[in-house]
This record gives structure tokens, C-alpha cells and sequence, in this order.
């Protein structure tokens, strides 16, 4: 059961819905299309009833004619397989960098201390020119794999593109990634070339990562050039016998761009899974897809304006990262924040937005939260002038952390929570433009998106948790996985449980309104005496507890058939989980869910482990409860608190049931 409430907290003025993005498309469909429709959810209807219509309007709107024609919107309408825009030809890069200005600035470049510093649309062209000549240089082109160990800096964005317009497929992982996680995701792709930063900053400290980078060559055989990235040491890089090392090199002014003339479905980049369940699966994106997708989700659903300033608080090892980018597909700017979101305290992230003169500024649910939990107050601490909207992602967000953001970050902020992957780099459902804000609901499913909620037999449940599938196919899904010739672990991964129907593994509820509660991964699902219900409901009752700063709750069946629920949490300091503060969870949760909520079991846990972007460990750990090793679920340095997994490995064999 939902917890949600559907009180609303802020609904757009008639000015701002004009003045939207969508407001312009229906009027662009209405002038050129001979199209009206009354508002969001009946563009939605037909966007997805008419699915090749709808994309080829947004092909139109978004000027893409000017890159080329094509030969059919979408053929063999099948999942997995469908084929999108045949014919077209199509690079990112270029499309990047299609819109520049001579008034607004393409990046904006920041640390926790220094002072942001603007990079111009042509000063980005230029510098991408450079990376893209020298990669050309090391005879990189289509094929071939560029590999980048860096932060989230203005270099970062400069080798992606440049990546991009050789025709060469980017890969990228954060440097505050261990090694072995590191190398079990860039030997799948054999790359030819490591682009790799001296070091990092993270919560005051300065991390030099250049022996990393060493470490990194040694694993990778194929690499045979390094570009090095120094931003604050001097002195040799560490390499080995074979590789050639090169500076970043230089721009010269107005330099040209070459830019590959690719097809719409030439691999642009791969994203990897979190790695928490076994190889991390290598997902392929293509240039096509992924502008088509971009445009249309930050366009007309998070209604990112050339006139914004657009910041995420994230790495490079997140999909949002790649999502952020596709803001210069808009014109806009895009702020880049290299460091921790609560350095000097939890308010560091918004003092970052504030400093940049963010306008839409990205978080993940556990920044918003942590915020809630320290009673931060932004609004009073650091001001956020020019902030128009949060847009919220990663998690569930807790009821009461939605009316945190009103009550202490601004009344008049557009909170846009968002459900969406790596899987497909985008958004499945968000908000809308002419839509209000309710507390604990996700607006409405994207446009082109045919989202739906589903039992165990496929019948369509309103009102009712049940599996987010969307029954048609989108243009940014997956081209394959690396490592996967014949796609059997493609295929596995979304279409196992319902042939043809893409299962994006979260349980969700539909209402009548198309409004939506995402309540966790479904595979991850507790499921007492055939009641089923997603982890969210209970983390939203037990973290608002004082003397809890974090839980784990598991539902794992167990050989002999039994089912155990345990609730981990992770007390603030200086206090104990005695009998009177059990008691006390067990009473929230039997009284505001109900009796089939309450554990088995509640245990002080020493941390809760996480994915490397802030998701909670309840898969890996379910396992580590049935009886599986460690080592066996979760790939070295993918994961916050590794050393606590024999912790849990340890608790599993107290249940009794799990073999030892």
C-alpha cells in the first residue's frame, strides 16, 4: 500500500503553463498539425496511440530536418528489435554544439571552494576540436572505445563530445571508484584510449588518483594512449611499457570540427549497471536515441530552456551525468559541480546552485532527505534566487522530505520527481508543465512513454501496485549489451516475464489521473502472507524517527521455503536500539501501514550499503541472506561500506534457514 497523500503543495500560475516548453508544442502541433488537445494527459494519450506520428512531430519541432531526412519513423515495431528512423544520419556531438550563444555561457565549472569559471560556446567548440583532432591523431574513430577516469569537470564534457565526432563510443567511470570495479566494466569494451584526471576533490580533500590511473593501464592490455588531465599536480605519470602519454591538448581559436557522419543507431556511448548483481551489464546507447530522447525529456518534460542554468549533483558514474549533458542539446548552460553536496555541511549543494545561479538544479532523493533529517534550512542559509526547479530522481522520496522542499527550500519551487534508468538514459514518468505538484506523486508517465501498471497475468491495474512495463518501445532503449552476440542476457534482463513487454523492474502505482507512486525495485519486493509491497512505504515511516539516520529492510525466501523480513537500521550516535524504540517502530508501522508490515526482526546495523549513486543495497543483500558470498553479488568498489557485507553475510547465518 501507498502511503502517498495527494495533497497538493504547488501548482504552476497560467503565466508560467504559457510560458512552458509544452505550451509551445501544443501550439506548434495545433498551427502546424492541425492537432488540439486540452492538455498534458491527452498529448500524452495520443503520443502514445500514435506513437510514429508523435515522434516524427518531435523530429520536426526540434529543427532535426536541417541534420537530414530519414526513410520511416520506426519498422519492426517489436521489443526488443524495433528499428528507429532508418536512413537518418545523425552525430551528438554536433548537435551539442548546434545552438550556441553569444550572451550565455555553455559551461560553468565549480569546486567546493573556487569561484565558478564560464566556459563559452565557442570557447567549448574549440577545445572540443582539439580532442577530437588529437584522438583522430591516435587513429581513433568508429569502433573504437575511449575509456575516461575523471570527475565531473569541463574536460569530462570536452572528451565526450569529442568522442562523439570521431564516431568512437565513450565509456566513463568516476574516479572514486575502486579499481577492480573500475576494470570490470572497461575490459568489456577493450578501449583504445584512457583519458584520466590527476585527482579529485571531496569534502575538503584533495584525492591525487594518478597511481589509479597506473593500475588501470596494468589492467587494460588494449589501452594504447593516454591523455592525462592535470589539475593539481605536476610532475610524471606513472605508465607502463606500450602506452603513450599525452597533455590535453591546447585549442586554437575557431578551429573546425569533423564531425562523423553516423547513422541513427551508431553506438554514441555505454552505461553500466550498478554491478551489485554479479558482471555489470555494459548498455549501448546510440547518437539517434539518445537526441531524439533528450530533447523531448528535458524539453518538453523537464522544460529545460536555453535561458537556464542547469546543475546536477552528481559523478560521471551516473546515468544523470549523460542526462545533464543533454541540456547544450537545449542551448542551455549546464553547471558542473566537482565535489561533495554537503561540504562544508548539508547545505553545500544548494549554496553550489546559488553560487552558480542554477535554475534547475538535479538531486538525488537522499540529498533532499538528508536535508529534512538535519532540519536544514536553505531557504534562510543561502537564498536560491534564481531556482525555478528541483528535479528529484534515483529514489523514492519520502512524503514528508516533498513537504521539507515547500516548507524550507521555497514555497514557489517546482519539485519534479522523475522515474526513469540507466537502462534508457531518460525519464519513463515526470512531471508536467500544466500539472500540479502532490505530495508523493509522480505527475504523470513522459511523453511517448506507454507506462502502464501490471499484475502477474499482464492485466493492467489502476489504483493497485504492480509492474512498470511500457508496451511500446522507446527510441533511447538499449541497441544491445557489450558482451552479449546473440542477446539472451538483453533480453533476460527487461522481456523474461513478459515476452514483448519491457519490465523495468519497480513496482508502481497507477491512478485514474495517471499520477504514480514508484514504491521499488520489484525484485526487491516484501511480500508477507501474499501482500506485496515495495520497501519505500516502510523506509518513509522509519527514517523520520530522530534517533534512526538510515534502514534496510529485506524480504528473503529462504530454502525450506520459509520467508524472513528483517529491518536493519543505523541508529544516530550515542543512542541504543532498546526494547522501548523497537516497540516504538513496530507501533509506526503496524499503525500507519499495517500489521503485515511489521518485521520479523529489527537490528542495529553498522552502515547500509549503497551503490556508488545512492541506491540501497536490497538485492545484493537479499541474497547475502539466502546464503550467497559477498564476493559473489556485489564486484569490488562498486559499493559504499563493502567492509559491512560480511557483517550482513554473518547476521544471515543466525536466521537458522540459510545454509552455512
Amino acid at each position: 500500500m501507498s502511503m502517498s497523500s495527494p495533497d497538493i503543495l504547488w501548482r504552476p500560475s497560467p503565466h508560467q503553463v504559457e510560458e512552458s516548453n509544452l505550451a509551445d508544442f501544443l501550439r506548434w502541433l495545433r498551427t502546424s498539425r492541425g492537432h488540439s488537445f486540452a492538455d498534458y494527459i491527452e498529448l500524452w494519450r495520443w503520443s502514445t496511440d500514435e506513437l510514429t506520428e508523435f515522434w516524427a512531430a518531435v523530429w520536426e519541432y526540434y529543427g532535426l530536418d536541417e541534420a537530414g531526412g530519414y526513410d520511416a519513423v520506426l519498422t519492426e515495431r517489436t521489443m526488443p528489435g524495433a528499428r528507429w528512423f532508418p536512413g537518418a544520419r545523425l552525430n551528438f556531438a554536433q548537435r551539442c554544439l548546434a545552438a550556441p550563444s553569444d550572451t550565455r555561457a555553455a559551461l560553468v565549472s565549480v569546486t567546493e571552494t573556487g569561484e565558478p569559471v564560464e566556459t563559452s560556446w565557442r570557447e567549448l567548440r574549440d577545445e572540443v576540436a582539439a580532442v577530437a583532432t588529437r584522438l583522430r591523431e591516435l587513429d581513433v574513430g568508429p569502433g573504437d572505445h575511449v575509456a575516461a577516469y575523471l570527475p565531473n569537470i569541463r574536460e569530462a564534457v570536452v572528451a565526450l563530445l569529442a568522442t562523439a565526432a570521431v564516431g568512437a563510443v565513450w565509456t566513463a567511470c568516476s574516479p572514486d571508484f575502486g579499481i577492480p570495479s573500475v576494470l570490470a566494466r572497461f575490459r568489456q569494451v577493450a578501449p583504445v584510449v584512457l583519458i584520466a584526471a590527476d585527482g579529485y576533490i571531496y569534502g575538503g580533500k584533495a584525492f591525487d588518483r594518478r597511481a589509479e590511473a597506473a593500475e588501470l593501464l596494468d589492467g587494460l592490455p588494449t589501452v594504447r594512449h593516454l591523455v592525462t588531465v592535470r589539475r593539481r599536480t605536476t610532475g610524471s605519470w606513472p605508465t607502463r611499457a606500450g602506452v603513450t602519454v599525452h597533455d590535453w591538448p591546447d585549442p586554437s581559436a575557431d578551429a573546425e570540427i569533423e564531425f562523423a557522419d553516423v547513422p541513427f543507431d551508431h553506438p554514441l556511448w555505454v552505461l553500466w549497471s550498478s554491478g551489485t548483481t554479479g558482471v555489470p551489464k555494459g548498455i549501448v546507447h546510440g547518437h539517434g536515441g539518445i537526441v531524439v530522447e533528450l530533447l523531448k525529456s528535458l524539453g518538453l518534460g523537464a522544460d529545460v530552456r536555453a535561458s537556464d542554468r542547469f546543475l546536477f549533483l552528481t559523478s560521471t558514474s551516473w546515468m544523470v551525468w549523460n542526462y545533464l549533458i543533454g541540456g547544450l542539446l537545449h542551448g542551455a548552460t549546464i553547471v558542473l559541480y566537482d565535489g561533495s553536496p554537503t561540504f562544508p555541511d548539508v547545505n553545500g549543494g544548494w549554496r553550489i546552485a546559488e553560487r552558480t545561479g542554477a535554475t534547475l538544479f538535479g538531486v538525488g532523493a537522499g540529498y533532499l532527505m538528508a536535508g529534512e533529517q538535519a532540519n536544514a534550512e536553505p531557504r534562510a542559509a543561502v537564498g536560491l534566487s534564481r531556482l525555478r526547479s528541483i528535479l528529484q530522481t534515483g529514489s523514492t522520496l519520502a512524503p514528508s522530505a516533498w513537504r521539507w522542499v515547500y516548507s524550507h527550500v521555497s514555497p514557489d519551487v517546482w519539485l519534479q520527481s522523475v522515474c526513469g534508468g540507466t537502462d534508457i538514459c531518460s525519464a519513463l514518468a515526470g512531471a508536467a508543465a500544466d500539472l500540479p505538484v502532490r505530495t508523493g506523486r509522480i505527475s504523470a508517465p513522459a511523453l511517448g512513454v506507454a507506462l502502464a501498471s501490471w499484475d502477474p497475468e499482464g492485466h493492467p491495474l489502476t489504483g493497485q501496485q504492480g509492474e512498470l512495463v511500457v508496451t511500446e518501445p522507446m527510441p533511447s532503449m538499449p541497441l544491445r549489451f557489450v558482451s552479449d552476440p546473440d542477446g539472451r542476457r538483453y533480453r533476460a534482463s527487461y522481456f523474461d516475464i513478459f515476452p514483448g513487454v519491457w519490465r523495468h523492474g519497480d513496482w508502481v502505482t497507477v491512478h485514474d489521473d495517471l499520477s504514480m507512486v514508484v514504491a521499488g525495485r520489484s525484485d526487491s519486493t516484501l511480500n508477507r502472507m501474499g501482500v506485496r509491497m515495495g520497501s519505500a512505504d516502510i523506509y518513509a515511516v522509519v527514517e523520520r524517527f530522530p534517533e534512526i539516520t538510515d534502514s534496510l529492510v529485506i524480504g528473503a525466501e529462504l530454502p525450506d521455503g520459509g520467508y524472513v523480513m528483517p529491518l536493519f537500521v543505523v541508529l544516530a550516535e550515542h543512542i541504543q536500539l532498546d526494547d522501548t524504540l523497537r516497540g516504538r517502530i513496530v507501533t509506526a508501522i503496524r499503525t500507519e501501514l499495517s500489521p503485515r508490515h511489521v518485521p520479523d526482526d529489527i537490528i542495529a546495523a553498522p552502515a547500509v550499503p549503497r551503490t556508488l549513486t545512492g541506491k540501497k543495497l536490497e538485492v545484493p543483500i537479499k541474497r547475502i541472506l539466502q546464503g550467497t558470498a559477498p564476493a559473489q553479488v556485489v564486484s569490488a568498489g562498486a559499493v559504499t561500506h563493502e567492509d559491512t557485507l560480511n557483517w550482513y553475510a554473518r547476521y544471515g547465518r543466525t536466521i537458522g534457514r540459510v545454509p552455512k
